[in-house]
């Protein structure tokens, strides 16, 4: 018996030749925002091996080039307004304008937060000078004081919820002013300019070599959070919060001034904000105000 056999013929497909050209996958663009704290020259030298670090890991992780731009604001009112509106992808800033931020957009949200010595918080300083005979809280009353920026967490709210906890309001000041940055503060209470002012640990120590102020009062604030805007795909959002919270690179870190970086969530900051409601009863209106420069934290 023969057996019947079938023959399949499949026609010859022709090879699809390789593109010498392939389409390339452009770079993510990303935008990074800052405060400005020293002239911007300074500020890229310093900030650059952060940024470069985040462009590589945070590549490695999406499977494509990334690139950072840094963006450098004048004041915390330009930041703030930048991020609520989406002009900044992500950014690090004070406590109180993350609070600031998401009253003015609820979909800004937070990627991570710094540490410092292991901690998620450290001291800001009410400080006057040795000789200017300030002791306590209530010694600054009829003086005058120097604040830091208007949005300024230490500059401003927590320090306000200080004196009002003291028992003082504007009405117990002879005046203040808002310098802007904490360096500018030191310096005022220095020259004499203010008899007293609100800055950050750090800049203390770094001002104060020469022994010429003395700390009235130390109290605790929240370390800085890294945020993004309404709208950075989950995936970026991700990558980026992977990135800073796995960095171990030890000068991009110490550019920053933190041990590594940290999982956060909104609940953090309630410290915050309850110490900026306190502060609205400083009554600013009732005091001789001048406000003038930008920068600090």
């Amino acid at each position: 018996m023969l057996s019947n056999l079938l023959l399949c013929f499949c026609p010859a497909l022709p090879l699809v030749p390789q593109d010498p050209h392939p389409v390339a996958i452009e770079p993510l663009q990303l935008t990074f925002g800052l405060y400005q704290t020293d002239k911007a020259t300074e500020m890229y030298r310093k900030f650059m091996p952060m940024l470069e670090a985040i462009q590589d890991d945070a590549g490695r992780r999406m499977g494509r080039e990334v690139e950072v731009e840094l963006r450098i604001f004048r004041s915390y009112e330009e930041g703030i307004a930048a991020l609520a509106t989406g002009k900044v992808d992500f950014v690090r800033f004070g406590p109180a304008s993350y609070v600031l931020a998401k009253q003015r957009n609820k979909n800004v949200h937070l990627l991570a937060m710094e540490q410092k010595k292991g901690k998620t918080r450290f001291k800001g300083l009410i400080v006057a000078r040795k000789d200017a005979g300030i002791a306590s809280l209530a010694d600054l009353k009829g003086k005058r004081f120097a604040f830091g920026d208007e949005n300024s967490t230490i500059g401003r709210y927590l320090a306000q919820e200080q004196l009002v906890k003291a028992g003082l309001s504007s009405r117990s000041l002879s005046g203040y002013e808002f310098l802007g940055r904490h360096d500018k503060v030191a310096r005022a209470v220095q020259l004499g300019d203010c008899d007293a002012g609100s800055l950050k640990e750090s800049t203390f120590k770094k001002m104060n070599e020469d022994g010429s102020l003395v700390v009235v009062q130390a109290f605790d604030n929240v370390t800085k959070p890294w945020i993004a805007r309404e709208g950075l795909s989950a995936g970026v959002s991700a990558a980026l919060t992977q990135t800073l919270v796995s960095l171990k690179d030890a000068d991009a870190l110490a550019a920053f001034g933190v041990d590594c970086f940290v999982p956060s969530s909104d609940a953090h900051y309630d410290f915050v904000r309850q110490g900026m409601q306190a502060a609205r009863r400083f009554n600013a209106s009732e005091a001789t105000v001048v406000a003038r420069g930008s920068g600090g934290r």
